[in-house]
C-alpha cells in the first residue's frame, strides 16, 4: 500500500503577469527572457534569440579590437541591432495586448482581467524608444559599411 498523499487535478500553469513579460523583453528580450518566463525553457523560440545577440556581441567585441575595418565585424554587428529591435517588438506587442485576451491567454480560468495599468504602458514606450533607436541606428550602420565597402572595391578595381 502507498503511503503518498492522493493528488488532486492537474493544474495548469501559473498565471502570468502582462506588465511583467513586458518587463522582461525590455531588459532581456535580446535573450529571450520574455518566452522564458511565458513559456518556459522549453519553448524553443526563446533559444533562437541567443545565436544572433551573441554574434552581434562577438561583432561589437572585434571591431573594439581590430578596428573599423574588420568586414567580419561589419556582418555581426547589425545582427544585435536586429535582435534589440525584435525583442522591443516584442515588449511593444505584449504591453498592448488588451487585458481580456492576455487573462484568456496567460490568466486563471474563470478569474475576471487584472488591469495591467501604467507600469506596461511605460515599458511599451521605453520599447518603442529604445527599438526605434536601435532599429535606426542598425540601417545607418549598415548602410554606411555597404557604400564604403562598394567605394573600396571600385578603388581598388581602378588601381
Amino acid at each position: 500500500m502507498s503511503t503518498r498523499p492522493a493528488q488532486g487535478p492537474a493544474q495548469g500553469p501559473a498565471p502570468r503577469s502582462k506588465t511583467v513579460a513586458t518587463w522582461a523583453a525590455l531588459l532581456g528580450g535580446t535573450l529571450g527572457a520574455h518566452r522564458l518566463y511565458l513559456h518556459g525553457a522549453r519553448d524553443a523560440w526563446a533559444w533562437v534569440f541567443w545565436p544572433p545577440t551573441l554574434a552581434g556581441l562577438v561583432g561589437v567585441a572585434r571591431m573594439r579590437s581590430l578596428g573599423q575595418d574588420d568586414v567580419l565585424a561589419w556582418a555581426l554587428i547589425p545582427l544585435l541591432g536586429l535582435s534589440v529591435s525584435a525583442a522591443m517588438l516584442s515588449a511593444i506587442v505584449i504591453g498592448l495586448t488588451p487585458d481580456e485576451r492576455w487573462a484568456s491567454r496567460f490568466g486563471t480560468p474563470g478569474e475576471p482581467p487584472r488591469a495591467s495599468g501604467w507600469a506596461a504602458v511605460l515599458g511599451v514606450v521605453a520599447a518603442l524608444m529604445l527599438g526605434g533607436a536601435a532599429l535606426m541606428g542598425t540601417l545607418a550602420f549598415g548602410g554606411q559599411k555597404y557604400f564604403e565597402w562598394q567605394r573600396a572595391q571600385a578603388e581598388a578595381g581602378t588601381r
